[in-house]
């Protein structure tokens, strides 16, 4: 009797071991791995001439990746340089009249001068006075006509600059250059085709920085915050390869709504979402299932 209370004894301890063991064997989270994924699409219309990546190749940020053809931007840009020159020749013309009448505004000035001092010496007269302001307040108003007619031609340049401006905006996002770091994933079009404003070209992630969105349970909530490490394990070879993740987002709502009414049971299904920010060694990809283990304090 007392050797059966004794075997009885250690199987409830082995099972409540294994039943110990089993909760610890079950990880605080799963989910699938990604990367912020850039979709580079053409900044301009026309052909492109040169588009010198591969799906899987490595490139740099401000890296030159091809050219779309612009001649007949360039040859927009000549049309209107030349008409630039020919308006602002009849702007110089405008200038010099009025270059010619304020010279002659000045020497009527003198002569006012002169004729005020002789009035001063009693030699001159109050109409010769009078015939030069005549004068000076006609050549004034000759002034303001000149550059009133001036005005819309340099409103004109002004325009042909803005356009010029934008050709050369279109120009130089004719030059395909690299926005971000990353890996080549999707390679949309191939030299020599029309692109058109907008038309993906392709797609590229930063592979060296992955993010996981793993989903935990309501009653997991409490358990974890933003910045904090947690341990995240893929599949390896012969056993699971840890990695270091840290906590960067953590959903403010569940997944699926609830209902007015619900069971403790029920409320368990409800699950939020989590991003991990984990550095990929070179074996993590995109779509690879992980799983996340929260440290114990």
């Amino acid at each position: 009797m007392k050797i059966t209370k004794i075997i009885f004894g250690l199987l409830i301890t082995t099972s409540i071991i294994t039943s110990c063991d089993k909760n610890n064997d079950r990880a605080d989270g799963y989910g699938n791995f990604e990367a912020i994924e850039t979709t580079i699409s053409s900044e301009n219309n026309g052909k492109l001439l040169a588009f010198n990546i591969e799906e899987g190749q490595i490139i740099k940020k401000g890296t030159i990746v091809g050219y779309i053809d612009t001649i007949q931007l360039n040859l927009k840009k000549e049309q209107l340089q030349v008409s630039k020159n020919v308006i602002a020749s009849k702007s110089r013309g405008v200038l010099s009249q009025i270059r010619v009448l304020k010279s002659q505004q000045r020497t009527a000035t003198i002569s006012k001068n002169r004729i005020e001092n002789l009035i001063k010496a009693n030699a001159g007269t109050q109409k010769q006075l009078d015939d030069v302001d005549g004068k000076i307040d006609v050549i004034k108003q000759q002034i303001r006509s000149v550059e009133i007619q001036n005005a819309p031609i340099v409103n004109e340049l002004k325009s042909i600059d803005v356009q010029i401006k934008q050709l050369n905006d279109q120009i130089q996002k004719s030059k395909i250059t690299n926005p971000v770091n990353g890996t080549i994933l999707v390679k949309y079009i191939e030299p020599n085709e029309i692109t058109s404003f907008g038309r993906p070209l392709y797609k590229i992630a930063d592979l060296g920085n992955m993010q996981l969105r793993v989903y935990i349970s309501e009653t997991q909530l409490s358990s974890i915050k933003i910045g904090q490490e947690v341990t995240v394990k893929i599949d390896g070879k012969d056993a699971m390869k840890d990695y270091v993740g840290t906590v960067s987002w953590i959903a403010s709502e569940a997944e699926f709504t609830p209902k007015i009414i619900q069971t403790k049971e029920e409320r368990i299904n409800l699950v939020y979402a989590v991003k991990l920010n984990v550095k990929n060694d070179g074996s993590i990809k995109i779509g690879m299932p992980a799983e996340m283990w929260i440290k114990s304090e």
